[in-house]
């Protein structure tokens, strides 16, 4: 554990104006409020907090920031307040602790909860002042490196866990590497500790019997360049284990079978040498297609900058080489931390976090804790791709990414107006897969609106959470129109007319926000209809006792204008269009379930309220089902769709479901605008040569 007087002359070191008396104040609160608290170690609790701002300093960060990793827990664990931290050390250090300091554990909540309460606290944190993830990242670093001392293991393997899903990620969505590898190689131990053992194993025995085969690649590489005139420096290394781990489980390979286990590292001085120093070696060394990555013209969203080959050495060995400059690798190492350097000044590109922004966008968006931890894993942790506007503005999404998420990626409101999309000049589905270097251009429309069916293929966590939302919002929209039609129906069947003043009052009684929500309520059926009637009006249902006597329902109610699948769902047992008879059940927590009057499923739908339903004038669309039986000659199945091109009905789905020497059978799903024209469709098949039946499901 850092002294106080090493950790205040670490400090001066590199920026000799820092304050010691507020340093040395600092490192005395924290052992003081601490005081005789141990860690599962048994080491004192402030050697925690002194080590993480040991770690600050290595990376030469500002005063604040060392104070704050001096003072992180003091506010959780301690009896210090953020008041008297605001009141010692400033109110920019007493941000920075209330920012860092985790929730307290609710045992009440679930491990995803407060996994995801956790992550909320800390995204909105970090919009405010990024420093707050460094001090984090630190904080979490250190806690990793003492897990071991843990003696539960479902413990050990929970911090694990959200270790390897969110902080490793986050930090190497910052560029902070050198974390990111040991974060993910102290998880993998605990997750994993059969692969690790075997993996490090085999390391072991590569590094003890190849007679130090890296260090004379890495003087062949080294001469190599400096023939060409190059002042290079190589260094090399066997690859991480978590990253040959994780290679084998998605290559389904053995360990003999990762033949890129060595990695090599070229320092130059300018950007032109990265780009010499990459003609020199695939002129000397047999380049592998396909695994050369320039990350210098198009750096990663973290800023990271390099040039990434992988190379056949003379004995067949494959090797992995990276080019850089000396000052891509001191920003490729420790990412956003360079930038907040107290040399820096603390400004950060803003290129660099706009990663961030789509964070707490999907905080903002996100519907409950395991939302939250879907969208945010999908934001932070996926491999890359780079595709361009049409004016050349370059966007980063994760691999498999489609239009609907690049379109997402410029902006929500562009996602949201989305009808359709170009791929370098060419329609294209929605739903395809970009690649690298695409040209995108989205198609809107101010009438459009997200589709629920968009995430069946989105893979970006803002997409993800943008359409839930807005689908949430529509649902929640014509839920709550279903739930006005029925409450004018219940108001009707009272003997006073109903005001504005009775239905505010009737909210107060049933103990709800406002009028929007009973109405979803009523749409929902959590509120039954005796108690909304009780509510507007008190005594009008108590006298009712006998339930053959209670008002029945006087009007069909009108679903005009609301969407399939919202506020009120199609059966898929009868498949009702426009012009059929229908009813509603409508069950606590669902939307109403429209069927046709003569379904066979309506007798399990006793324990439901029944609805008497009308499709309003003009409704029109609805998915028909119909049963043909071909004969079994050529032509006849074109026929058939011929006719249902004819009569202007789409395919939505069609499935032989048997088929003998004679006869084809076949049941179609078509788009319809109402009965007639399913009527129509049908009558035409019966009049076909080869059609032997027809019939309506």
């Amino acid at each position: 554990m850092l002294r106080q007087y090493e950790l205040v002359e670490r400090v001066k070191a590199y920026d000799p104006d820092a304050d010691e008396v507020l340093l040395n104040r600092a490192y005395v609160y924290t052992v003081q409020k601490h005081g005789t608290q141990k860690r599962a170690s048994g080491d004192p609790y402030f050697s925690h907090p002194v080590e993480v701002a040991g770690l600050m300093t290595e990376l030469q960060l500002d005063q604040d920031t060392i104070i704050t990793a001096l003072l992180h827990d003091t506010v959780e664990d301690t009896l210090a307040t953020v008041e008297e931290v605001e009141r010692l050390f400033g109110p920019d250090v007493a941000r920075l602790v209330d920012g860092v300091t985790k929730l307290s554990k609710i045992e009440a909540m679930t491990e995803s909860e407060r996994a995801a309460e956790n992550l909320r606290k800390f995204l909105l944190a970090m919009s405010e002042d990024l420093r707050v993830l460094l001090v984090k990242l630190a904080d979490r670093l250190h806690n990793m490196r003492t897990l071991h001392f843990i003696k539960s293991e479902e413990k050990r393997r929970r911090i694990a866990r959200e270790t390897m899903e969110i902080y490793a990620p986050l930090a190497e969505r910052v560029g902070m590497y050198e974390y990111m590898r040991e974060m993910q190689l102290l998880a993998f131990e605990q997750l994993e500790p059969e692969a690790y053992a075997t993996i490090t194993g085999r390391l072991a025995q590569i590094r003890s019997s190849e007679g130090g085969q890296v260090g004379a690649i890495a003087l062949s590489i080294k001469q190599a360049l400096a023939e060409a005139g190059l002042k290079v420096e190589v260094s090399g290394r066997e690859k991480h284990p978590y990253s040959i781990w994780k290679k084998m489980a998605e290559r389904h390979v053995s360990f003999e079978q990762i033949t890129d286990i060595m990695a090599f590292r070229v320092i130059v001085d300018s950007v032109p040498d990265c780009y010499g120093a990459l003609g020199v070696l695939h002129q000397t060394w047999q380049m592998i297609p396909g695994r050369f990555k320039d990350y210098i013209s198009t750096p990663k969203s973290n800023g990271y900058r390099s040039l990434h080959t992988a190379l056949i050495f003379e004995n067949s060995m494959r090797m992995e080489v990276q080019i850089r400059t000396r000052d891509m690798h001191e920003t490729n190492e420790y990412g956003l931390a360079a930038h907040w350097s107290y040399k820096q000044g603390g400004v950060v590109p803003d290129g660099e976090v706009g990663w961030l922004r789509d964070l707490i966008e999907i905080v903002d968006a996100s519907h409950d804790a395991e939302e939250l931890l879907e969208h945010t894993r999908l934001a932070i942790y996926q491999d890359r791709i780079f595709a361009f506007t049409p004016k050349g503005a370059l966007h980063q999404l994760p691999k498999g990414a489609t239009p609907i998420d690049f379109a997402y990626a410029v902006h929500t409101d562009l996602g949201s107006m989305a009808v359709g999309a170009k791929i370098n000049g060419r329609h294209v589905p929605l739903r395809t897969p970009l690649g690298n270097g695409d040209v995108v251009e989205i198609i809107k429309s101010k009438n459009s609106s997200p589709q629920l069916s968009w995430l069946s293929f989105v893979v970006t966590g803002k997409a993800r959470a943008a359409i839930r939302r807005a689908v949430r919002a529509k649902e929640r929209e014509e839920i709550a129109a279903i739930g006005r039609k029925l409450y004018e129906e219940i108001a009707g069947r009272l003997p006073t007319k109903v005001g504005k003043k009775a239905l505010k009052e009737a909210v107060q009684r049933l103990g709800l926000e406002d009028e929007d929500d009973l109405m979803v309520a009523i749409g929902t059926a959590k509120i039954d209809d005796r108690s909304v009637m009780e509510a507007l009006v008190p005594g009008s249902a108590r006298s009712i006792t006998d339930p053959e006597d209670w008002p029945k329902q006087e009007r069909a109610i009108s679903i005009r204008g609301l969407t399939p699948g919202m506020g009120f769902h199609l059966a898929q047992c009868c498949h009702p269009v426009p012009g059929d008879r229908i009813v509603g059940l409508r069950r606590p927590g669902e939307g109403v379930e429209v069927h046709a009057i003569d379904c066979l499923k309506l007798a399990d739908g006793i324990d439901a309220d029944w609805l008497d339903l009308s499709w309003g004038e003009r409704s029109t669309g609805a998915v028909g089902q119909v049963r043909c039986v071909l004969y079994n000659r050529p032509g006849t199945l074109a026929e058939m769709t011929g006719i249902f091109a004819h009569a202007r009905a789409n395919i939505v789905r069609l499935q032989m479901t048997s088929r003998d020497n004679l006869f084809g059978t076949y049941e179609v799903d078509i788009e319809v605008t109402d009965l007639a024209h399913l009527t129509r469709i049908v009558s035409a098949l019966r009049a076909s040569e080869a059609v032997s039946t027809a019939d309506r499901l």
